[in-house]
């Protein structure tokens, strides 16, 4: 079974200039990263399909030349980078005539649908516009809109290739309570910079060296009772997290699942850990300061236990110094390098004569 993806091309392809239409050499130009998506995708085994309005293409407003050079180059250059075009599906009709073959219609779509080695489950649609959205929409596929100054959007070229090709594992999970709002973002095979909020700055440090030093994508937002005290919005942001790190694992083929030490400065933390399915926490440590920055140290024990039982991880935790807050930075950076260790994919087999974890 073949995927396709189905690409608008002004706004997507190449960029759509503020007049919407691109009647000249000189208004040719190629959307950042376009071309290493698509190899990308191309490798991953897809084929590609450009659909595209072009309002009144062949009228005296918009002569079919001024089109068809632009066009043919935009092509050319793909084409010297090994991407080549399956079809290209052109509707040329005005938004007044109301036809069945401009997008988001699916008239221009009748030979594609009727073709049974597509792989409509993983097939998708990529534009600049909600017309583009509808489009995925109507055909039920996954569509992804791309970040413009004209008309919004939340994506870029690499995000959509990583999602489609790399078969990430990610989860989101969202944890609503009287007591806090948590949302919790992760995708264990991207790395970017972490971004978190809970209202607690130090309690953020932390999260942040979570993500950092895990080597993974990891987004949180809290808005928690704070005018109470921290407990809440410590404990829920740790079981929100452990539950996207437990699904975003999946059934945990190819993983590492074990451990890591680190030194910081006068301590040294080591941090043994297993995917295990049964949550356990061993913690050592002598913490002596009632806070360090907004966080009660009482919570740092009570974080981990709560991301254990809610992760179904086991966590010896040791640490040994002098100053807390390099205790409790060591601490967090060595289950960072530990979850590091363990979610990476080593393989396909599944780490346990159980035959599950």
């Amino acid at each position: 079974m073949q995927p396709i993806l189905f690409v608008d091309r002004d706004g997507t392809l190449i960029e759509e200039p503020t007049d919407f239409q691109i009647d000249a050499f000189e208004k040719l130009r190629f959307v950042r990263g376009v071309i290493p998506a698509l190899l990308k995708l191309r490798d991953a085994g897809y084929q590609f399909v450009i659909v595209s309005n072009q309002d009144g293409l062949g009228s005296e407003a918009y002569p079919r030349a001024s089109f068809d050079g632009p066009h043919a180059l935009m092509r050319q250059v793909f084409e010297s980078q090994g991407i080549v075009f399956r079809d290209e599906l052109i509707d040329c009709s005005l938004p007044a005539d109301n036809s069945p073959n401009r997008k988001p219609g699916l008239g221009m779509m009748t030979a594609l649908l009727q073709d049974r080695s597509i792989d409509w489950a993983r097939s998708a649609m990529v534009g600049d516009r909600q017309t583009d959205l509808q489009f995925a929409d109507n055909l039920k596929i996954r569509g992804f809109q791309l970040a413009t100054a004209q008309f919004g959007g939340d994506w870029d070229w690499a995000g959509i290739a990583h999602a489609l090709a790399d078969a990430p594992r990610q989860s989101t999970v969202v944890r609503n309570t009287k007591e806090t709002k948590v949302r919790v973002e992760v995708d264990l095979d991207r790395v970017a910079e972490p971004r978190i909020a809970t209202g607690l700055a130090f309690f953020d440090h932390m999260l942040e060296q979570i993500g950092k030093h895990g080597g993974f994508d990891l987004r949180i937002r809290c808005e928690g009772d704070l005018h109470i005290d921290e407990h809440h919005t410590v404990e829920d942001t740790a079981l929100a997290l452990g539950q996207a790190l437990r699904e975003a694992l999946g059934d945990k083929r190819g993983i590492g699942r074990y451990g890591f030490t680190l030194p910081m400065d006068e301590c040294l933390a080591s941090a043994a850990l297993d995917f295990s399915g049964r949550p356990y926490l061993v913690f050592e440590g002598a913490l002596r300061r009632e806070r360090v920055g907004d966080l009660p140290t009482e919570l740092v024990p009570h974080f981990f236990r709560s991301l254990c039982d809610a992760a179904g991880l086991n966590l010896h935790l040791k640490v040994q110094g002098e100053n807390d807050h390099h205790q409790i930075e060591a601490c967090f950076k060595a289950l960072a390098r530990a979850l590091r260790q363990a979610i990476r994919r080593e393989g396909a087999e599944l780490p346990s004569t159980k035959g599950m974890l």
